[in-house]
């Protein structure tokens, strides 16, 4: 268990290895490992603060579950139109324990706030990407 101080962040040391941790269970080994390997000298930089910020300062933290934080970020990765990473976060939030009908719901949401056009994209890489789960 990482150490919190009373404001409920990280200790910068315990950061990168909690980051791990919730990288590794949120999107999987398989994923870590490949963008573990993919690292040198210009991406190295970039790899420890995702793994440090977003995954051992943010998503580590104790205000919401994962589920919620799946539900976020996908709606996020819609309107920012990131289809790539919104392919990774449907898996995610698969991991976090969403169901496909719970992803569409976020989707058909999205497209109010977001636009029709992003949550018809958004729509055909969840598509894509759960018909690969089954």
């Amino acid at each position: 268990m990482t150490d919190r101080s009373t404001d409920g962040r990280l200790h910068e040391a315990d950061r990168h290895g909690q980051g791990m941790t919730t990288r590794r269970q949120v999107l999987g080994d398989a994923h870590v490992d490949r963008a573990e390997a993919r690292k040198d000298d210009f991406t190295t930089d970039f790899q420890d603060l995702i793994t440090r910020y977003a995954w051992g300062e943010i998503w580590s933290r104790p205000g919401l579950d994962r589920r919620t934080r799946s539900c976020i970020t996908l709606t996020a990765m819609v309107a920012g139109g990131h289809l790539e990473e919104l392919a990774m976060h449907v898996r995610a939030a698969l991991r976090n324990g969403l169901t496909a009908d719970e992803i569409k719901e976020v989707l058909l949401q999205s497209a109010i706030y977001c636009g029709v056009p992003a949550a018809n994209s958004a729509f055909a890489v969840a598509q894509r990407v759960l018909n690969e789960q089954e």
